[in-house]
């Protein structure tokens, strides 16, 4: 009997998932299983409690280290993933709160089986589309950390995709900013071998120029099948009318991590989430979310096979005992 319960206790062990086993504070795995690139410009990078050209330090509860949660840092390497998530990767101002980790966490909390979640920063501030054109740094930068981040057979999920306010300051920037945009998330599908590969991609909520609308219209029709926008448009803004603050940011992560979940639009018709309907959509969501055009975040993990592995175990002894 006593060798019953030792593979009673094993068979209800393999139950753990890697939440679980980050709440205890030790990490079930060193690599991620679920991997987004995060792209653009200062609002993605993130710019939430810095003031002056100086951060304050909060780290709000859904953006604090999580071991399901890594980056890649400036080294290629994974990491456990904490705030500042850019810190050395956007070298042109100092770095704060962005969606990031937000959204990691969110995508844990809807979905248990994600496993361990890989973020892979790539933003750079003040940065104009034209910047991000294939061949150039930034493209070229995005590419080999994608491509780096994939070597372990890791499934790259979605691109996300925050990025235009430099271009509302030029009307001849605005005005070619749809067809640079598709340009560009159609360069980057192909360079990543991943035609379907799904984009989260955020509407203005600031501007630096006269031309805002321009530029947003062209995201709002951007028109690619698998690109879904979020519409940060209403967050809070901070002091320097342009950046997200802390609190926006972390809502603003949650909203993508809702688009994620969310069937793709058929080209030509986006889905827009809006900021202002956002706070009435968490109390409605049920499992019936995961039955989406979103690629499963998982099929048959680690943990599942050891379950039901121990489960025949299990089942095997207790016929004998009986």
């Amino acid at each position: 009997m006593a060798t019953f319960l030792w593979f009673l206790i094993l068979g209800c062990a393999a139950l753990a998932t890697p939440a679980d086993l980050a709440n205890n504070g030790s990490p079930s795995f060193s690599h991620p299983t679920s991997v987004f690139l995060l792209a653009g410009q200062s609002n993605m990078a993130g710019r939430g409690g810095v003031v002056h050209d100086v951060w304050d330090g909060y780290i709000p509860p859904e953006c604090r280290p999580n071991p399901s949660v890594l980056r890649l840092n400036p080294a290629q390497k994974w990491e456990l993933a904490r705030e500042p998530l850019h810190s050395g990767i956007d070298l042109n101002k100092t770095v704060g709160i962005g969606p990031g980790m937000s959204f990691a966490q969110s995508l844990m909390s809807r979905d248990r089986n994600v496993g361990v979640i890989g973020l892979v920063p790539c933003a750079a501030g003040g940065t104009k589309i034209s910047e991000w054109a294939r061949g150039g740094h930034l493209f070229n930068r995005l590419i080999r950390r994608g491509k780096t981040a994939a070597r372990g057979g890791d499934k790259i999920r979605a691109l996300l995709w925050y990025q235009g306010e430099s271009d509302t300051v030029n009307l001849e920037d605005a005005n070619k900013y749809g067809d640079r945009l598709r340009k560009l998330f159609m360069d980057v599908r192909t360079d990543m071998g991943l035609p379907t590969l799904p984009i989260i991609q955020v509407a203005l909520a600031t501007k630096q120029g006269p031309y805002m609308d321009i530029v947003r219209e062209a995201q709002l029709k951007v028109g690619l099948p698998g690109v879904k926008t979020v519409d940060a448009k209403g967050l809070e803004v901070g002091y320097d009318y342009v950046h997200l603050t802390t609190t926006a940011e972390v809502e603003l992560g949650k909203m993508m991590a809702e688009a994620f979940f969310r069937p793709s639009p058929p080209p030509l018709h986006l889905q827009t989430i809006s900021s202002n309907k956002n706070n009435n959509t968490n109390s409605n969501h049920n499992g019936s979310d995961n039955h989406n055009s979103a690629a499963p975040l998982a099929t048959i993990s680690l943990p599942h096979l050891s379950f039901c592995f121990s489960l025949l175990i299990t089942l095997s002894l207790l016929l004998q005992y009986h």
